[in-house]
């Protein structure tokens, strides 16, 4: 395990090298993700409510559902904590049954420089920086409206898929839902064209200042006995993403590192939760941080989440 964090560590200048400036948010873009994750059982697809924040330059795609998730898990941490008061020798328990998934990575596109980082939580966050490929779309006469929005259709073959895509011209802004980006007009609408996978449009809101507000996840519950708190939900973040700010910017907590080393972390994690997580909080003995796990402070309390099994990914393997 410590090599594993030694090597995130000694690839960090790299990465910090490339960081991006933040790009002031403009607008807010919510979908409806379906996707097909078994083939088996193509009458049961899974569904997650997504979100867009775009800039200018910036853009980027997370989960609807995690931020509320996270809003609940804070709520909970504080009632536990309110009924705890008189207590120095606490445990906090988050009752994660009945907890929907949600989509555990953010994709950050910056379009001038063509860049697109993943960030993962994976107990901390983690940042990779991938190159954004070039998506070959094939753009046609055939338009649609939705809500009212007049938009335009594409097609492009990627990531083993044949999409196709809506886009709205009135709205100049060459982003999208999860990796799709690189038209003349904002992706309302996109679907693989066996309907596998699907990004419905919502809604969009524009980002003003008297709308603007931080979400309930930067929000730190300090506990008797100086014990600080972070709530999170599975895979969420621990407040230093602001998806409600004012500005499209990286999180300033990110650990850069690689997808290979990535991997190494979830085989460590799924080999031993407890000495992963004991691990990660290594060097932060001041700090709880809830996430998909159920724990109290000590960690001892830690219980494995079962993955869910997938046939079909949304990304497959390319034609030759």
């Amino acid at each position: 395990m410590k090599s594993i964090l030694i090597t995130l560590i000694a690839s960090a200048t790299y990465f910090l090298a490339i960081a991006q400036q933040p790009d002031k948010a403009l607008s807010r873009v919510s979908y409806s993700f379906t996707h097909i994750q078994d083939t088996t059982q193509k009458d049961k697809p899974y569904t997650e409510n997504m979100l867009l924040v775009i800039g200018k330059n910036a853009s980027v795609y997370t989960s609807y559902d995690k931020i509320n998730q996270g809003i609940n898990r804070r709520k909970q941490l504080e009632e536990q904590l309110k009924n705890q008061a008189s207590s120095n020798n606490m445990s906090i328990n988050i009752d994660n049954r009945g907890i929907k998934p949600v989509s555990q990575l953010d994709y950050y596109y910056f379009v001038k420089e063509n860049k697109l980082l993943v960030k993962e939580r994976i107990f901390n966050n983690y940042l990779v920086d991938e190159t954004s490929p070039k998506i070959n779309w094939k753009i046609n006469k055939d338009t649609a409206s939705f809500s009212g929005i007049h938009c335009q259709k594409a097609t492009a073959y990627f990531k083993g898929r044949n999409w196709i895509a809506w886009f709205a011209p009135e709205l100049p802004f060459q982003s999208g839902p999860w990796k799709l980006n690189g038209l003349p007009g904002l992706i309302l609408v996109a679907y693989d064209e066996k309907k596998e996978v699907a990004f419905q449009f919502d809604g969009i809101e524009t980002v003003t200042a008297t709308a603007e507000k931080p979400t309930e996840e930067a929000k730190i519950i300090t506990s008797p006995g100086s014990l600080t708190i972070s709530a999170i939900g599975p895979g969420g973040s621990a407040g230093s993403d602001n998806y409600m700010g004012s500005e499209i910017k990286l999180p300033a907590d990110a650990i850069p590192t690689s997808r290979k080393e990535i991997e190494k972390l979830k085989e460590a994690r799924a080999k031993d939760p407890q000495g992963f997580m004991k691990a990660q909080m290594a060097g932060s003995t001041s700090t709880v941080v809830v996430t998909g796990y159920a724990m109290s402070p000590s960690g001892s309390s830690a219980k494995k989440v079962d993955p869910v099994v997938i046939n079909n990914p949304i990304e497959l393997p390319e034609k030759k």
